[in-house]
C-alpha cells in the first residue's frame, strides 16, 4: 500500500474573476488523497494532481461548470480558471490554501 501523497488533505481554493461578469471570492472546498483530487462539498470536483504539483481540475456546481489548471506547493496553490457560471462565460485565477 503505498503511503500518503505529498499534497494529501483538506484545501480551500478561491476563486477571483478577470475576465467575465463572474462574482469573485467563490471558494470551493476539495481533497486530494494520493494523485486524486475529489470533492469535500460544494460541488463535484474531479481532477488529478502530480507528485511535482501539477494540478488539473473541473468543478460544477449545479448548471455552473469550469476548468481549471496550476500548482501546488507545499501549503499553497495558484492557477488559472475558465469556464461558464450561471450562463456566463468566465476566466480568472484561483489561490489554495491546505489545512
Amino acid at each position: 500500500m503505498a503511503g500518503p501523497g505529498p499534497y494529501d488533505g483538506l484545501w480551500n481554493v478561491v476563486f477571483a474573476t478577470t475576465r467575465g461578469t463572474c462574482s469573485s471570492g467563490t471558494s470551493i472546498p476539495f481533497n486530494v488523497t494520493g494523485n486524486r483530487v475529489s470533492s469535500a462539498g460544494g460541488g463535484r470536483v474531479e481532477g488529478a494532481v502530480t507528485r511535482a504539483g501539477s494540478v488539473a481540475v473541473t468543478a460544477s456546481v449545479g448548471a455552473s461548470r469550469a476548468s481549471g489548471r496550476g500548482r501546488l506547493v507545499g501549503n499553497y496553490g495558484s492557477g488559472y480558471w475558465s469556464g461558464v457560471i450561471s450562463g456566463d462565460r468566465c476566466s480568472g485565477t484561483w489561490q489554495a490554501t491546505r489545512g
